[in-house]
């Protein structure tokens, strides 16, 4: 069931942050599962930074504000994305 889970927010967050993002991301659907699914761990890792001062990794869960942080996790993603391809 977990994994369900995984699925389910990373899906849902790779849209939520590819829709607010500008400009065109590309990819398909598993693209955007593992765009949201990285964006969890970035998010949780930053928030569990922040919350403790430790770093640790950390995935959100799915709820109201694990999609919140994996969503801004995935834009974060994106935009490393972009800085790394655009040279």
């Amino acid at each position: 069931m977990n994994i369900i889970a995984w699925i389910i927010l990373g899906l849902l967050a790779g849209a939520i942050a590819k829709w607010i993002f500008p400009g065109h991301q590309g990819g398909g659907f598993i693209a955007t599962m593992f765009l949201g699914i990285i964006g969890a761990f970035i998010g949780g890792t930053l928030m569990t930074f922040i919350r403790t001062g430790t770093l640790q990794l950390a995935g959100a869960s799915l709820s109201i504000p694990g999609v919140f942080v994996a969503v801004l996790g995935a834009i974060i993603a994106i935009w490393l994305w972009g800085l790394i391809n655009r040279g």
